[in-house]
């Protein structure tokens, strides 16, 4: 796992005006720290085929969420399906 200090570290303007680059270099280094005026804001880490896990829908609710009134239909699976389509 990536350590924070050993990380490039940029300014979200730089993140703005080359996000192309930065999410490249990102991939290949192994991460990249965002900063926002000399705090890390945002960590950029390289996507791993085993990010997907499971849909949201099958994934064990947590106690703030549990509390929440249930849905007639189950939106996260569209969602899914459609991330998983790009």
């Amino acid at each position: 796992m990536c350590h924070i200090e050993h990380m490039v570290h940029i300014s979200i303007r730089d993140l703005h005006m080359k996000t192309g680059e930065w999410v490249r270099k990102a991939a290949a280094a192994g991460g990249i720290i965002v900063m926002d005026r000399s705090q890390p804001v945002v960590k950029l880490v390289p996507f791993t085929k085993g990010d997907h896990g499971k849909l949201f829908a099958e994934r064990p609710l947590t106690k703030g969420f549990s509390a929440l009134p249930k849905m007639r239909h189950d939106s996260t699976r569209f969602v899914s399906e459609e991330r998983d389509r790009t």
